[in-house]
C-alpha cells in the first residue's frame, strides 16, 4: 500500500475549502432556524423524477388519517350477527387480543343503506353517507401487528420499523412535484408528534429533499386575527429584503456547488440543502396565499365546518390544486380514535371528521379535481367485536381492543370505482375472510393509479434495492375503473 506525501494548501485551495465550509455553516444555521422543515422537491432536483411507468389515472393524493384504530363494526362494516348474539361468547373461541376481552358486543350505532349503490354505513356519518356513490369501501384490510407504532409505520411506510421512506417520499422521488414553490409532500396535524411522529413522513434513506413538510393546522385562538405566516414562521425573513436574500442564496449555492464538484462520490445532503433553501425562499410568496383558507368563499368554508380537521381538509384541497403531490391530514396527536374504554367516543371523533371528509369529495368534484385526485381515508387497524373487560387502566365501559385481522378503509376519486364495497370479514367482523387486502396491496394499487409500477419504483441503499412494497403487493384491479 503506497502513501502519498501530503500536499500543502495554497491560498487558493484554502479559500476553496473555506468557501465550501462557509456554505455548510450557513446551511447548519438555516437548519437551526427550522428552514429544513421546508424540505420539498422541485422539477430540477438532484434525482430527476423517474416519471410514470404507464398512463396515470391520478396526479395527487389526499390521505385522511384517523389515527388510533377505528372500529370497523361501528363505522363501515355492519354485522347483524353482533346484535343477534350480543352478550354471548364468540363461537369457536376468541382470537388472541392484546387485552382481556369478553363476550360479543353489538354496535350502539344503527346502520342504513345510502345512495343508489346501497352502501351500508353507520349513523355517525350523516354527511359522508351522502357521498356513498363516490366511495370504494374496502372491508377486508389486514395488517401485521396490533400495536399503534408498528401499524402506523406500516400504513405510512410499508414497514413496521422506523427508518423507511414514507409513501409521500416515494411519490415525490418517483414523480416529483408540479409546483416548485411549494413542498411536494405536506403533512398537516394540529400538534406534532402523533404517537410515532416524524418517522411517519420521513424520507428514510431517500435524499432529504423528499422529507414530508409538517405544518400545524390547529385553529388559531383568535380566528379574526389569523395570520397565515404564523403557520410557517421559519420561512419568513423579516430582516432581509427579497432582493438581498436572492443575492445571498445565489452566492451560497455557487459556493456549495463548487464544494460538491470536489466531493467524491458527491454530496446528496448538500444538494438537498440547496433545494430546501431555494424552496423556502420561494415559499415566502406562495405559501401564505395557499394556506390562508380565508381566501375561500363563505359557502366553501361552511361546507367543511369548524375544527382543526376541517382546516386541514380544506388546506389539503387547496394544496393539491396548486400541484402538491401528496397531503396527509392527521386527526390529532396521540391515539384519538383508540376506543379501549368506550366506543361511544367514536361519535365525537366522527362529528369532527364527517362533514369535512365529505366536503373533500364534494369540493374536489366541484373544482373538477376528483377524477385526478385520490382521496384515501384510513386507520392503522380495526377493533374487536367483543367487549374489552380490563387491562388498559381507566374506567372500561363499552370498549373494544385492537384488531389487525380485519378492518375498513375507503377511497374516492383517482380512478377508484365509486359505490362499491370490496372484501368481507366474518359474520362478527373479526377477521377478513373474503378478498383479504394487505397494506402492501393497498400501496401497490395507489401507486398504480398514479402511473407507478410498484415493483419498478426502487432505490438502491446499503447494497440492495428497496421499494415501498418490499417484496410483496398486488394491484387490486377489481376496485379500479
Amino acid at each position: 500500500m503506497s502513501h502519498k506525501k501530503p500536499v500543502p494548501f495554497s491560498r487558493r485551495e484554502a479559500l476553496r475549502t473555506m468557501g465550501g465550509g462557509f456554505g455548510m455553516m450557513a446551511f447548519a444555521n438555516l437548519v437551526g432556524q427550522s428552514v429544513a422543515q421546508a424540505a420539498a422537491i422541485g422539477p430540477d432536483a438532484e434525482l430527476k423524477p423517474q416519471g410514470p411507468h404507464h398512463t396515470p389515472k391520478a396526479k395527487n393524493i389526499i390521505f385522511l388519517f384517523m389515527n388510533g384504530g377505528v372500529s370497523q363494526v361501528d363505522t363501515f362494516d355492519p354485522k347483524p350477527a353482533l346484535t343477534k348474539y350480543d352478550g354471548q361468547p364468540l363461537p369457536g373461541g376468541s382470537f388472541k387480543t392484546e387485552r382481556k376481552t369478553g363476550a360479543l358486543m353489538q354496535s350502539p350505532f344503527s346502520f342504513k343503506k345510502y345512495g343508489e349503490s346501497g352502501i351500508e354505513m353507520s349513523e355517525i356519518w350523516p354527511y359522508l353517507s351522502e357521498c356513498a356513490d363516490d366511495m370504494c369501501v374496502i372491508r377486508s384490510m389486514q395488517t401485521a401487528i396490533p400495536n399503534h407504532e408498528p401499524s402506523l409505520l406500516m400504513m405510512n411506510t410499508g414497514h413496521i420499523q422506523p427508518g423507511r421512506p414514507s409513501i409521500g417520499s416515494w411519490l415525490t422521488y418517483g414523480l416529483g412535484s408540479e409546483n416548485e414553490n411549494l413542498p411536494g409532500y405536506v403533512v398537516l396535524c394540529p400538534n406534532q408528534p402523533t404517537v410515532v411522529g416524524p418517522p411517519l413522513w420521513s424520507n428514510g434513506f431517500l435524499p432529504a429533499v423528499h422529507q414530508g413538510t409538517f405544518i400545524s393546522d390547529a385553529e388559531p385562538k383568535q380566528p379574526k386575527d389569523f395570520d397565515p405566516n404564523e403557520l410557517i414562521p421559519y420561512i419568513k425573513n423579516e430582516y432581509t429584503k427579497p432582493e438581498r436574500q436572492r443575492s445571498e442564496l445565489d452566492l451560497l449555492a455557487k459556493l456549495n456547488r463548487y464544494h460538491m464538484e470536489q466531493s467524491e462520490p458527491g454530496a446528496p445532503e448538500l444538494e438537498a440543502a440547496i433545494k430546501n433553501m431555494e424552496t423556502a425562499y420561494r415559499m415566502q410568496t406562495e405559501a401564505p396565499e395557499v394556506f390562508d383558507i380565508r381566501k375561500e368563499s363563505e359557502e366553501t368554508q361552511k361546507l367543511y365546518g369548524p375544527g382543526s380537521t376541517a382546516r386541514g381538509a380544506l388546506t389539503a384541497v387547496r394544496l393539491v390544486e396548486k400541484g402538491v403531490r401528496m397531503v396527509q391530514v392527521y386527526y390529532d396527536k396521540g391515539d384519538p380514535w383508540d376506543a379501549h374504554t368506550d366506543i361511544l367516543k367514536h361519535r365525537v371523533n366522527a362529528k369532527d371528521s364527517d362533514q369535512c371528509f365529505a366536503a373533500v369529495i364534494k369540493d374536489l368534484k366541484g373544482r373538477g379535481l376528483l377524477d385526478e385526485t385520490i382521496v384515501f381515508c384510513g386507520t392503522e387497524f380495526g377493533r374487536t367485536p367483543v367487549i374489552e373487560v380490563g387491562g388498559g387502566g381507566g374506567s372500561v365501559k363499552n370498549g373494544r381492543d385492537h384488531n389487525p385481522f380485519g378492518f375498513s378503509v375507503w377511497l374516492a376519486g383517482g380512478g377508484f370505482k365509486g359505490g362499491m364495497t370490496y372484501g368481507a370479514t366474518d359474520d362478527f367482523g373479526f377477521k377478513a375472510v373474503e378478498n383479504p387486502v394487505q397494506v402492501h396491496d393497498l400501496h401497490a394499487t395507489i401507486l398504480h393509479q398514479l402511473g407507478i409500477d410498484h415493483e419498478k419504483l426502487t432505490y438502491r441503499y446499503s447494497g440492495r434495492d428497496f421499494r415501498l412494497t418490499d417484496v410483496h403487493g398486488h394491484v387490486i384491479h377489481d376496485i379500479l375503473t
